[in-house]
């Protein structure tokens, strides 16, 4: 039996985990969304919805044919 894929809420939390812990740098770009959905293992419009979540929030900014970059401030809005 395979494990429960992880909704696009419990992947967003963990990108903000990262965020705080350093990995990803304000002004970072993050993974593209399919490289998000092969990280997690899930379709890439869970992915996309992870990141429109985080969009959402402030915590990123999407950047048109450029990708996805974390905000300046997000390590203080994801604290």
């Amino acid at each position: 039996m395979s494990p429960i894929p992880l909704s696009y809420t419990d992947i967003a939390a963990d990108i903000v985990e990262r965020i705080k812990g350093g990995e990803y740098e304000p002004g970072a770009k993050l993974p593209s969304y399919s490289q998000l959905a092969d990280l997690y293992s899930v379709s890439f419009s869970t992915a996309a919805r992870a990141i429109a979540l985080l969009r959402d929030r402030g915590i990123v900014l999407g950047a048109p044919g450029r990708g996805v970059f974390v905000a300046d401030r997000a390590r203080g809005q994801a604290e």
